[in-house]
């Protein structure tokens, strides 16, 4: 099951230069001009998580393997994307294929970077970015309701539902709201979901401060801070430029580089955890000799489908999940202690897995 998370923004707001520290290689250019990164850059990234390495030193595993996030790097966007103007078409379209978005809010003075929109002001770059998606998802809404009509004429009860929510999302975005704003019923979250709207995407916003700022934030990111409160996302502070720096360095190195800048651990984890929670992702481990590994599911999910991310054959055949929560299984000293105490439980197919759960899966073949 994978997730995918994109990082857009204007130009020249350090979306490339993250992309390439995320992912620790040179894959996307970085380069001081608009419209450098032509592709989507993709790239696959370990989530930082403690308990793995806990459980694997218990258990003694031969191999840790981490779960992943997918972050891709779009092309920059710029005022007028969804008429077109600049990469647009291409922007929307790879903006459609992701499940959250990351606006890159440049939050840092520098004469040498060149702004397209000549000034400084995280708050309203977001807006441009928030406007053209909001434009392009009405474009997208108006077109659909002719078809819709016709089919209902036919009696078709799907369309109706689908054309009861595409006014409720229209209102919104004439509204200039996003669509993601919307109380929609948990009954029909799952068609809302169904129109693919670019504003019903959750968003983080990552606020690109300059070095001496990456502790503290500044003035700009402040701003970008209380924004977030406002629209109830989620607001991180991060300097592309340092994140870039200890993705060259060994890990003594960069220990004792985040040591003298006053940072507890790379923006990067900070950045990365935010995706997951952005995403209603929680995380279950498999233990044994062989492989301590982290698997990804969203909350809620039950045993059999989380069961499934491991192999299909697991969720059709699932008899029951023999199940340790992780603060039991570290605290007491792995699983047969855990048992010895009476800490393990035997869980059905209506059990909703709890993030750290340690599982172990019964199927028939």
């Amino acid at each position: 099951m994978g997730f995918k998370c994109g990082i857009v923004g204007l130009p020249n707001v350090g979306k490339s230069t993250l992309f390439n520290a995320l992912t620790q290689t040179a894959a996307a250019q970085a380069e001081n001009y608009p419209f450098c990164t032509i592709e989507p850059n993709v790239g696959e990234v370990a989530v930082p998580d403690e308990r793995l390495s806990t459980l694997a030193d218990i258990a003694k595993s031969a191999e840790t393997i981490p779960t992943r996030l997918t972050f891709v790097d779009i092309a920059g966007l710029v005022k007028g994307a969804s008429k077109g103007e600049g990469l647009g078409n291409q922007f929307l379209a790879n903006i459609r294929e992701v499940d959250a978005i990351a606006y890159v809010l440049r939050c840092f003075d520098d004469d040498d970077v060149t702004h397209v929109e000549g000034r400084i002001d995280p708050i309203a770059d977001a807006e441009i970015v928030e406007t053209e998606l909001m434009l392009a998802d009405l474009e997208s809404l108006e077109k659909r309701i002719p078809n819709l009509e016709k089919k209902i004429k036919g009696n078709d009860k799907d369309a109706k539902e689908t054309l009861q929510l595409v006014e409720v999302a229209l209102e919104l975005l004439r509204d200039g709201k996003p669509a993601r704003l919307a109380d929609i019923p948990d009954n029909q979250k799952a068609a809302y979901r169904g129109l693919n709207l670019l504003t019903s995407k959750p968003v983080l916003y990552v606020c690109n401060v300059e070095e001496h700022a990456s502790v503290e934030g500044n003035a700009y990111s402040a701003k970008v801070v209380e924004q977030a409160k406002t629209d109830g996302a989620i607001a991180v502070i991060i300097s592309a430029a340092i994140e870039a720096e200890l993705a060259q360095l060994g890990k003594e190195d960069r220990d004792e580089y985040l040591a003298e800048l006053g940072l507890e651990e790379p923006g990067l984890n900070r950045l990365i955890q935010s995706g997951y929670e952005l995403l209603n992702l929680i995380t279950y481990f498999t233990v044994g000799p062989k492989e301590a590994r982290a698997w990804t599911v969203r909350r809620q999910t039950s045993a059999p489908k989380a069961a499934g991310v491991i192999h299909t054959d697991f969720e059709k055949g699932f008899i029951r999940a023999e199940t340790i929560s992780y603060n039991d299984f570290a605290s007491l000293g792995g699983e047969n202690k855990a048992k010895e105490a009476g800490k393990m439980r035997l869980e059905g197919k209506d059990y909703i897995v709890a993030d750290g759960d340690v599982m172990h899966f019964r199927f028939a073949n």
